[in-house]
């Protein structure tokens, strides 16, 4: 398994207690569907290594996890800041108008008023807000990921339908001309 056919789970935070338990920050939308899970990936020394779960305990974001071959407070603390993975197929399904960042990868933005804007290039998620990045007119323009912005998607051509706020675009293809002295 290599990480390019994984989603991120999340990440070990600390040992718990003395009988090889872990803390674990699970970087997911819906942590409550994990709360069955069997095994996962775990990196160690840039190589997914399996590890089988013997027991898990969910609550909110943080999970309490018992590897079947972790067996000490050693061996848990030798884990701690390890990142946790899973295969993509794993991903709980989304309804139609969601989706995953990593699968919109290449999609092609089309504005209600603007036409075909740009594949996506790329999806920051910065703490206030997520925006997908696009290449219009040789210059980067990032998008609110907003209900009220992104209007449909569609997986099968590939095409994501939004409704840019009038002004959006005009603010990244305004040229500023500055008369700095130096």
């Amino acid at each position: 398994m290599d990480v390019d056919q994984c989603y991120q789970l999340g990440h070990v935070i600390k040992a718990h207690g003395i009988k090889g338990e872990v803390g674990i920050l699970l970087d997911v939308d819906f942590p409550e569907h994990y709360k069955h899970l069997e095994s996962v990936f775990i990196e160690i020394d840039q190589k997914l290594v399996p590890f089988f779960i013997r027991s898990i305990a969910i609550r909110k974001d943080k999970a309490v996890v018992k590897f079947e071959d972790v067996k000490d407070i050693e061996a848990a603390t030798a884990l701690k800041g390890c990142l946790l993975y899973l295969p993509l197929d794993q991903l709980p399904r989304l309804g139609d108008n969601q989706f995953y960042y990593h699968e919109i990868i290449g999609f092609e933005v089309i504005d209600d008023v603007h036409g075909k804007l740009g594949p996506v290039n790329t999806v920051y998620s910065l703490p206030n807000q997520d925006l997908l990045a696009v290449i219009y007119h040789q210059k980067e323009v990032l998008i609110p990921v907003k209900d009220e912005i992104i209007k449909h998607l569609n997986r099968k051509t590939r095409e994501i339908h939004v409704k840019l706020p009038e002004g959006l675009l005009e603010v990244y293809l305004e040229e500023f001309n500055s008369d700095d002295e130096d």
